[in-house]
């Protein structure tokens, strides 16, 4: 029965292995990330709001004639969980074209 298991999962760490090659072909790197970095639904779904409350804070400040954005970015870090790493999220998100706006204005001040 164990023995059975563990083939199961060997296979299926394998069928994951042959499944980042087909990601990397396409344009799905912030999923890649989502799946490399064993993130759970509700982390992904906490990092879509924080994004959407960060739009909502870009857009404000914009408003309000703000020019540079670098606290935005240290805000964004201190909020990104703790299995992504920032430069790695803002590049796949843009690839991905998740949160367009404001990674590409984030992504200045890396």
């Amino acid at each position: 029965m164990i023995d059975e298991l563990l083939k199961r999962i060997e296979r299926l760490e394998y069928h994951q292995q042959l499944m980042f090659q087909l990601i990397d072909r396409t344009n799905v790197s912030f999923t890649k990330l989502i799946v490399e970095k064993n993130l759970g639904q509700e982390e992904v779904m906490e990092f879509h709001k924080l994004c959407d409350d960060m739009s909502k804070k870009l857009e404000e400040q914009k408003a309000e004639g703000f020019l540079y954005f670098h606290p935005l970015l240290t805000e964004f870090s201190s909020k990104l969980n703790h299995k992504l790493e920032v430069n790695e999220t803002i590049n796949a998100c843009l690839k991905e074209n998740l949160h367009q706006t404001l990674m590409a204005e984030l992504k200045k001040y890396l």
